[in-house]
């Protein structure tokens, strides 16, 4: 697989600290340290509960407006034929 000896390992070192210079490389450490830290923490810590879910009546959309369409008929009750 990945074979990284010495030199390889050197090389990499040198370059992140071209790349990011010799003054920022502890500030990164401490950046991933924290960020570690905190994954793990949250990791072990148990979730809180999530609200229960309950099943509200949908509701018909207009497929134009995207407003909630009454399910009553919209014909006045004093024009519909019986």
């Amino acid at each position: 697989m990945l074979g990284f000896g010495p030199f390889e390992l050197i090389l990499i070192v040198v370059i992140i600290a071209l790349l990011f210079g010799a003054r920022k490389l502890p500030e990164l450490g401490k950046g991933m340290g924290r960020g570690i830290k905190e994954f793990k923490q949250e990791m072990h810590e148990p979730s809180p509960p999530r609200p229960q879910v309950t099943d509200i009546p949908s509701q018909r959309l207009d497929p134009v407006t995207g407003a909630p369409v009454s399910t009553e008929s919209t014909v006045p009750a004093s024009d519909r034929r019986s």
